[in-house]
């Protein structure tokens, strides 16, 4: 029995230090800064991200004004993801301090991560000149680039490494993807060879195909995506290529699949998301369709293709208003685009405006006569002044 007391009065007493411990770092937090700012950096090298920002917090609550606990607690909480929240600690502490690149870096990263890649490349172009042997900023600069269709701020910003890192894949492969995407085939096919002179591998392979998607040989660029990932299933857009492979000989649920596999690593996929909305808008499936046209969006604001299919998705979906407004711009911007014209003449007869309706019925007219006569037996399409057009998709097929 005197064992048991002895043993609780133990237990009891190792309570009361332990709360007597609590209590006395409770009074170091009120009445020293630095000792929580230390902590949070302990937990946030520890790991304990969420611990992490409950102490920076603490602390900036004290010292608002102190630019590495602020830019600490925007690391943190990208860590966990929270780029958005990243991204506003990191704003103030370049309102602090303006001449930071290292945070400005970190901010274009924040950005890029939460798919604002414009904002990203807007960053990145003032920390390239402050740090110009940053390597990273230029590929992520030039990743960016790629992501929105500007292939040729791409070749640009990555030519200067040219003489420096000609030997280093990765830039030769973002040189010769750009260039490809571009229509230079001569330009891109020196970066191929420069990647095949290293031996067989994903990025050779990928942009072999890329040549092959090119000149509309899509069997054979098919045969090298699929090498490709063999090799590295991870290489960038690799799987979103090789939807786009498919899709063109009408394996639409191959494509679909590949499309889906890309977007599970990176969900900011533009490809990947704009053909299966297109797929899904093919089908009818307008609702979820909507949500990959606008995720597209959100990669490419400006994209002409993009807002075309949310203006007639909004058409389908009838909110007729939005899809008119949405598709009167895209006809402004591309006077010959055909399929704008029919959707937007879709939404003026819905809305009961006859004359407007006829009017863009007889500009489409005239549109296909100009088509026809300028190749005989052509399909209906895109007109050219639409450059960025994707492949029109397959007819859906008949269930036997």
């Amino acid at each position: 029995m005197c064992k048991a007391k002895k043993a609780l009065s133990v237990i009891i007493y190792i309570h009361l230090a332990l709360a007597a411990c609590l209590a006395a770092s409770r009074q170091v937090h009120s009445s020293d800064p630095e000792q929580i700012f230390s902590h949070a950096v302990e937990l946030h090298q520890a790991g304990d991200i969420q611990g992490a920002i409950r102490e920076y917090e603490a602390f900036l609550a004290i010292r608002p004004q102190r630019v590495d606990a602020r830019s600490n607690l925007g690391a943190a909480y990208a860590r966990l993801g929270r780029y958005e929240q990243a991204i506003v600690e990191y704003q103030r502490a370049l309102a602090i301090e303006p001449g930071n690149a290292t945070i400005r870096f970190n901010l274009s990263l924040a950005f890029y991560k939460g798919a604002h890649f414009r904002e990203a490349a807007a960053e990145l172009a003032q920390v390239i000149p402050a740090q110009p042997q940053n390597k990273n900023a230029v590929l992520l600069m030039a990743d960016c680039n790629l992501r929105m269709g500007e292939y040729k701020k791409v070749v640009e910003s990555l030519m200067p490494l040219e003489t420096t890192e000609s030997g280093d894949r990765t830039v030769s492969f973002l040189l010769g993807t750009a260039l490809l995407n571009d229509g230079q085939v001569d330009k891109g096919q020196v970066y191929l060879d420069r990647i095949l002179r290293d031996g067989d591998s994903a990025e050779a392979r990928a942009l072999m195909g890329s040549v092959r998607m090119e000149a509309h040989d899509y069997p054979g660029a098919i045969e090298e995506f699929r090498h490709a990932l063999q090799v590295n299933p991870g290489l960038p857009r690799l799987y979103s290529l090789y939807g786009r492979a498919l899709l063109a000989i009408g394996d639409r649920d191959g494509a679909i699949a590949a499309f889906k596999s890309q977007l599970e690593t990176d969900p900011n996929d533009f490809d990947s998301n704009l053909y299966i909305g297109m797929i899904l808008k093919q089908d009818e499936k307008y609702e979820d369709a909507l949500s990959y046209i606008q995720r597209g969006l959100v990669v490419r604001p400006g994209d002409l293709g993009a807002r075309y299919y949310l203006g007639s998705l909004y058409v389908s979906l009838g909110k007729t208003t939005e899809g008119e407004s949405m598709l009167e711009q895209v006809v402004k911007e591309a006077p010959d685009f055909v399929a704008a014209h029919v959707s937007l003449a879709t939404a003026y007869y819905r809305m009961k405006r006859k004359q407007d309706g006829d009017r863009e019925r007889a500009i489409i007219q005239k549109l296909n006569a100009e088509k026809q006569a300028a190749a005989p037996g052509a399909a209906e399409g895109l007109g050219p002044a639409y450059r960025g057009e994707q492949a029109p998709l397959p007819q859906k097929q008949p269930k036997p």
